[in-house]
């Protein structure tokens, strides 16, 4: 029995579009382009701000804080693309006449190898971050986190 079935493309295909979708947000909003998105550098300071005052950091880690979440988002922004060839490459498989299982598996794999390259990227940010701030600090950004995450997933 094959592990690829509907479901899993059904999965893949959503998760690949909201990667796609957050991730190209987060790109423009944080990096810079075309039209509102022109203060994503500004963003991204108001974003590190609210952090400060969150976690009440001192100028000096704020100084080490800013660039590391800048590298990060450096290193972050060409998997942006690499997403967006990998659900442009589903689609497209999708589309044709036949399905080329091989392929569409081919693909799933490389888009959760790319994830799974994205969260390490992240979570080192947390831990570079968190190498940064006290005891203390840590646990109200982990807080700030959480409270984030319950309103985004349960629409408070």
């Amino acid at each position: 029995m094959s592990i690829f079935n509907r479901q899993t493309l059904a999965a893949f295909l959503l998760g690949t579009t909201l990667t796609v979708g957050l991730g190209a947000y987060a790109v423009e909003r944080h990096m810079g382009g075309h039209g509102p998105a022109m203060a994503a550098g500004d963003h991204m300071e108001r974003m590190l701000k609210h952090l400060y005052v969150e976690v009440d950091a001192t100028d000096a880690q704020k100084a080490k804080i800013e660039p590391l979440v800048k590298a990060a988002m450096d290193d972050l922004k060409p998997m942006h693309e690499q997403l967006f060839q990998i659900h442009k490459q589903v689609t497209s498989l999708l589309a044709a006449p036949t399905i080329n299982r091989a392929e569409l598996e081919k693909t799933r794999a490389s888009g959760i190898a790319l994830a799974d390259k994205a969260s390490i990227r992240v979570v080192k940010l947390l831990a570079d971050i968190g190498d940064n701030l006290t005891p203390a600090q840590r646990q109200k950004l982990a807080e700030r986190l959480n409270h984030m995450h319950e309103r985004r997933h349960h629409g408070g």
